[in-house]
């Protein structure tokens, strides 16, 4: 099959203008919209264990239906309401109860459909990301094995975004996780054009191309204003989503101080507000937005093979060094994820490299507080930046001390990993 053009995903491409939305709703928009489209509707198979409502699916039962070999037997309590649950022998997405195996023993049945049944069935298998790689790792580990093909979403992602249910649903390590298995692809998007980006280039390579890879991509429910993906440039910015980072918003006066922020997933709006106090400041900070470590990792480390055995020849650069080579400056890396997800890069970077990450086990608090905790919140940001400044002797000692003086920071506190 074909996949469709990238502006399937007008509405998702175009950003939410004023109004907030979080890349889980942005991803069911999404699924909606192919389910509709003529040339993969009828391959596309949404699968969920439970709490569909809670990633926003039930816009999708009316339109699609739960699959149900005897259809729907009874009255559901909530039959009265405009979204009621709705059940039948020609429902498309596949609802298994509590049930993270069987959830994705239909993943696997999906997904390798092409090869058994000659079927390129497409599944969006959406649930808690603590629930996956955690808990039926093996599983995944089978996926691959099995060369199935297909996208596992990890929902309410990250180790800070989900505040309320504690240490069950806190995961900051299931991208660390995804990254041993080999032939599959894990992505940490912030934005929502960023995701569609991801998902339509996944549905490319995997069903028109037909190459032996499957995708891991995080999902939030924590809302903000989604940008419009950019018009200029926009080969570059495809091409750096693909590949695992690109620039999302340059500092424009090179004549102040330069801080690099790398930032991935939830955390890039800490990110934002941590370059607008650099700003203030009196520094200039450059937004990179960083859709996976791993693949900046894997495509270095493939560079770094290739010229240990091709030692009389040119050498590759790394795409990640090339990207930061003529920056300058310092350069802080933060994500909701351990802080091994992001040092995996550091070899590369051209410079002194902060990581802020969340090891530990964390509290179930306010996200503010929880950000706090782990040191990744605005906040904490710019301070890593700061003392990144002053130890490479481009601040003062006296300036250091009188602008790190504002922010909400404790360096007594406890250590996450001390809690």
């Amino acid at each position: 099959i074909q996949a469709p053009p990238l502006e399937i995903f007008a509405d998702v491409l175009k950003g939410t203008g004023e109004r907030e939305a979080s890349t889980t709703m942005s991803m069911v928009k999404m699924l909606a919209k192919m389910m509709k489209d003529k040339s993969i509707g009828e391959y596309i198979v949404p699968i969920v264990p439970d709490e569909a409502r809670t990633f926003g699916m039930d816009g999708l039962f009316k339109v699609a239906g739960i699959y149900n070999s005897e259809g729907q037997k009874y009255t559901p309590v909530d039959a009265s309401s405009l979204m009621s649950y709705r059940e039948a022998i020609d429902g498309q997405i596949l609802q298994e109860g509590i049930c993270e195996t069987g959830a994705l023993a239909s993943f696997m049945a999906a997904g390798t459909a092409y090869a058994v049944h000659g079927v390129p069935t497409i599944p969006f298998y959406i649930f808690y990301s603590m629930f996956g790689f955690q808990r039926v790792g093996d599983m995944i580990w089978a996926c691959g094995d099995m060369m199935c093909r297909g996208f596992l979403l990890g929902g309410t992602a990250g180790r800070t975004t989900l505040s309320g249910e504690g240490l069950q649903h806190q995961d900051g390590h299931s991208h660390v996780l995804a990254s041993t298995v080999p032939n599959l692809k894990s992505y940490d998007p912030a934005f929502a054009y960023e995701l569609a980006v991801i998902v339509r280039d996944g549905i490319y390579r995997m069903y028109e191309c037909g190459e032996n890879i499957f995708y891991y991509l995080t999902l939030y429910n924590e809302n903000h204003v989604m940008p419009a993906m950019p018009e200029n440039g926009r080969d570059n910015i495809e091409e750096g989503i693909l590949k695992g980072a690109y620039c999302y918003r340059r500092c424009g006066d090179t004549s102040r101080e330069k801080v690099q922020l790398l930032a991935s997933g939830a955390i890039m709006q800490q990110a934002i507000l941590a370059a607008e106090k650099l700003e203030q400041m009196g520094y200039c900070a450059t937004i990179w937005s960083v859709t996976s470590f791993t693949e900046l990792e894997r495509e270095a480390e493939a560079c770094e093979r290739w010229n240990r055995l091709h030692a009389t020849e040119s050498p590759k650069i790394p795409y990640i060094q090339s990207l930061m080579q003529n920056e300058g400056g310092v350069y802080v890396a933060v994500s909701d994820y351990m802080k091994s997800l992001a040092n995996a890069i550091a070899k590369w970077i051209p410079g002194r490299f902060e990581v802020l990450g969340t090891d530990g086990f964390g509290l179930s608090e306010s996200r503010s507080d929880i950000r706090d905790h782990f040191e990744i919140s605005a906040d904490y940001i710019v301070q890593a930046s700061l003392t990144a400044l002053l130890q490479e002797q481009k601040i003062s000692r006296k300036k250091f001390e009188k602008q790190v003086v504002s922010l909400a920071v404790h360096p007594e506190k406890i250590a996450p990993m001390e809690r």
